[in-house]
Formats: structure tokens, sequence, C-alpha cells
């Protein structure tokens, strides 16, 4: 099987910051993929050089979609091609309604009556915005900021969608409900890159993971096996071992005593 999009040793900078260490990955058809790592680690800025949006970054390095050579396009091109983003922080046009909102992630398409039936999909997935469609996208709650970034992603029906963060900012309660829909969109053929702190839920959806540290991958791997490393447990799913409990307990005696 033909891999779907590929990172050849991606060197990115913000400036003279070196971002990403020669970087590389490949992400298979129909997976979701999930890339794990604390804030600053470099987990954005895959995606924004991916899909073109750092300029002239990335510095050294290819990126292939379909066996095609994707580093150095404009990012519409890149969109053509059927790749969609969701950005951290959603990034809704606050200004526009819901419905707007949705027609603007088909800007490139004119397939009228496709579009039409992407609209039904898309409700079906996230009825509450059916119901807000005439509503001012600034007026949502996170959580629905949050879904009609996904939908208006999902307009461009994509071959391939980056997520950055879906997560972040939306209660416990929802984050379970929009994990469940990532996962009833992979299963309708849409492949998934996935940026996430929240490594127990990404892991347990994905089917193959990689952990970014100071712009590099130290740990990559099958989701299952990382589920099961004693460090990724320890250090992104709060799971403590016997030794490292008993290593803060001796730490905090010390401190106290100082």
């Amino acid at each position: 099987m033909e891999t779907l999009l590929e990172l050849k040793n991606i060197e990115t900078f913000y400036g003279l910051v070196y971002a990403l260490r020669g970087v590389s990955m490949k992400i298979e058809p129909e997976t979701i993929t999930v890339i794990l790592g604390n804030n600053g680690a470099g987990k954005s800025t895959i995606l924004k050089t991916i899909m073109g949006l750092i300029e002239d970054q990335p510095e050294k390095g290819s990126i292939y979609f379909s066996g095609k050579r994707i580093d150095g396009m404009e990012t519409e091109s890149i969109v053509r091609m059927g790749l969609s983003y969701v950005p951290e922080g959603r990034e809704v046009f606050e200004e526009l309604t819901v419905k707007e909102n949705l027609l603007m992630g088909a800007y490139i398409r004119n397939d009228r009556k496709a579009v039409k039936e992407d609209f039904d999909r898309i409700y079906s997935y996230f009825p509450v915005l059916k119901g807000r469609e005439n509503q001012w996208a600034g007026t949502l709650s996170g959580g629905e900021q949050q879904m009609l970034a996904i939908g208006r992603a999902m307009m461009n029906r994509p071959k391939l969608m980056l997520l950055d963060e879906p997560s972040l900012g939306i209660s416990p309660v929802l984050v379970k409900k929009l994990f469940s829909i990532i996962g009833q969109i992979h299963q309708e053929g849409v492949t998934i890159l996935l940026v996430e702190q929240n490594a127990r839920m990404a892991l347990k959806i994905s089917d193959f993971g990689y952990v970014l540290e100071n712009g590099r991958f130290v740990v990559k791997g099958k989701s299952h096996d990382l589920m099961n490393d004693k460090d990724v447990r320890e250090f992104y799913m709060g799971v403590r071992t016997e030794e490292s409990i008993k290593g803060y307990q001796r730490w905090k005696r010390k401190k106290r005593w100082r």
C-alpha cells in the first residue's frame, strides 16, 4: 500500500530558532496517527510545515503527499490535493454564521449537490450545529466552535485531516464525544494526523504514535505498545511507577528541610 504522507528529514526554523530537527515520519492510508509531546515541543509546527503555513519553510528536507512532493507549494494547492487542517484554537470566522463557515470549507468545490450532502453529513455528526446554522460563529461555545472547525475541514472531502489539539479548552464530557466522532470520521475512510496532549484518549483511538521532544521524535510505535511503555505512561499519562513515586517523596523530604 502506498504511503499517503511522508516527511523526510524536515528542518524548520522560526527566525533563528530551530523548531524541527530532522523530523521523519510516514502515514499510511486509512489510519489515525498521533503526535504526543509537551508544550513547545514542535507538534503544531509539524502540521503548519506540512500545510505550507510557515513562510520559506521547511529549510531542509522534503514532504510527499500521495507520491507528490508538496513542500514549497502554496497552501491552497495543498488543500486542493486533499488535505484539511483544523488549527489549535479553532480559528472560526467569528463574524460569519455557522452555515457560512461551513461553506468556506467548500470554497474550492463546484459540485453543489455533493456539498448539500456534506452539509447533511456534518449535521448528523454535530446536530447542535444544525440548530445554530444561522447563528454567528463567535457566539458559540468553545466546544461548538471546535465542532464547527472540524465540520469546516470536512467540507473539503479530505483524504487526510490534520487536527491540532482538538480537546483543548473543552469539557471532559465533550472531549469523549468529540473523540468518538473523530473515530467515526476515520471509519468513513478519512486518514487522520492528530496532535494531542490528552495522550490516553489519543492512543486509544489511534493506530500509530510518535513522541516529540525539542523538535525531534524520541519514541515511535504502535499505539497499543506506547500505551504500555513505562516512560510514555509516566510522562504523558500521569501514571507514576513505584520507583518514580519514591524518588518524588525523597525530593519532597529534602525540600522540606531546606
